[in-house]
């Protein structure tokens, strides 16, 4: 992936400002002194007259434009489809060349159009990749949706923790084990209060919880006790029939219907992605689970396109800027450019793989903070090293088509370790 690329002196370049309902086009037709500016509104007829404006040139049409939420999408693919070459623009680009270009911070819609148009001109432009076109549409639908469903159960989780619990059931919190598990909400919705567990003697209770609380271990011990401390529980004394308690209800079921559509998608990403290669190797690494899987294939697409690993560290934002001017020289640090969803699930699949026993992630963790275990920030720098080794063992897997192989570290000069010892097992020995 490359951030210049040449653009032909014969082409027709077009700029589009991107908006929700309207777009700004600058066209610049080679041998044409005078531009020409046009107003696309998002509808089929506005799109088909600007395609047919493009054809008639009969000449390479180049069309470049700045990502606009979603709303780039529709237009992008109707002029792939034309057979148009569709360049995407950075925004922290456009907005630093239309600073140097206008010598003002002052932005609208034309404006933008012709820094668009200048930054095609000079090439200053990356490969738009279409996820239609490249076939994870689906897969990226599915890892979206996963994320919002998982942000609004964690924040019922929360308000059942820090307002409903606290109110009509302080003691049962300690019972809670797992934000995955299904049966702690379900058992709260049959018992929300002490009062409803009390009103039947223990025997009585277990027998009417047995199969609330599905297959557990131990599972007459664990009633027992959950009765034991119903008994003493200083929970408010709310009648079972009060509007308060169904209202606590409604967010337990609201909490197990989202547990249930999560569990949905990640048995329908499993299936989409079961014959998927990269999907198969990505599983095979220390940390990298199911829903990492998938979110590194929505996020990155075809990883293979990276020729270099340096490449896909900057599009995940992991690569190393310093600011240096002069005899000045500050702190060299993550540049954070780069797609954010990414960066995060490897920063996730870092601090699982870290937690798992006799694998690379790991051992170079715990080299990396010997010297100081309790130094909070030495941890935070051992573990964004980690997080830019998952990307870096990520790349090498998907682009070399090798399984990754079991643990096998080997100290070499200088202190550094080879990333091939990972994944190749011709050189693997424990």
């Amino acid at each position: 992936m490359t951030n210049k690329q040449t653009t032909p002196a014969d082409a027709v370049l077009v700029a589009i400002d991107v908006a929700k309902a309207r777009n700004e086009v600058l066209i610049e037709i080679p041998g044409r002194q005078r531009r020409r500016k046009l107003t696309i509104r998002n509808a089929r007829e506005d799109h088909d007259r600007l395609i047919a404006l493009l054809l008639d040139t009969g000449k390479t049409v180049i069309c470049g434009f700045e990502a606009t939420g979603n709303y780039h999408r529709p237009i992008a693919w109707r002029l792939i489809q034309a057979g148009f070459e569709v360049r995407l623009v950075s925004s922290m680009a456009a907005a630093r060349t239309r600073e140097a270009l206008h010598n003002s911070w002052d932005k609208n819609d034309p404006k933008d159009a012709q820094v668009i148009l200048h930054m095609l001109r000079i090439g200053a432009t990356q490969h738009y990749h279409d996820p239609l076109l490249a076939g994870i549409n689906d897969v990226q639908e599915l890892s979206k949706t996963h994320e919002a469903i998982s942000r609004s159960k964690t924040e019922i989780l929360h308000r059942i923790q820090s307002h409903y619990l606290p109110l009509y059931f302080p003691e049962a919190e300690r019972f809670r084990q797992s934000s995955r598990s299904d049966w702690f909400f379900a058992f709260l919705e049959v018992f929300p209060t002490p009062a409803s567990i009390t009103v039947m003697d223990e025997a009585a209770f277990i027998e009417a919880a047995w199969h609330v609380v599905g297959r557990k271990v131990s599972k007459a011990r664990l009633l027992a006790d959950i009765y034991q401390t119903a008994r003493t529980s200083i929970g408010l004394p709310i009648p079972l029939n009060a509007p308060a308690i169904t209202m606590f209800r409604m967010v337990l079921a609201e909490a197990r219907s989202l547990i249930r559509q999560r569990d949905t998608i990640e048995k329908m990403a499993d299936t989409m992605l079961a014959h998927s290669p990269d999907y198969q190797q990505l599983r095979k690494i220390p940390g990298i689970g199911p829903i990492n899987a998938l979110s590194i294939i929505a996020e990155a697409g075809d990883i293979s396109r990276f020729g270099h690993h340096r490449q896909f560290l900057k599009f995940c934002g992991l690569d190393l800027s310093t600011h240096q001017s002069g005899v000045f020289r500050g702190r060299t640090k993550l540049s954070k450019y780069g797609n954010a969803r990414l960066r995060r699930t490897l920063w996730l699949a870092a601090q699982v793989a870290i937690r798992q026993k006799e694998n690379s992630f790991r051992d170079k963790f715990e080299r990396y903070i010997a010297r100081d275990r309790d130094n909070p920030d030495l941890r935070r720098k051992a573990l964004t090293a980690i997080t830019a080794k998952m990307a870096r063992v990520v790349h090498a897997v998907i682009k070399s088509g090798a399984d990754y192989r079991p643990f096998f570290e080997g100290t070499v000069p200088g202190g550094r370790t080879p990333l091939c010892g990972a994944i190749r097992a011709q050189s693997a020995t424990l």
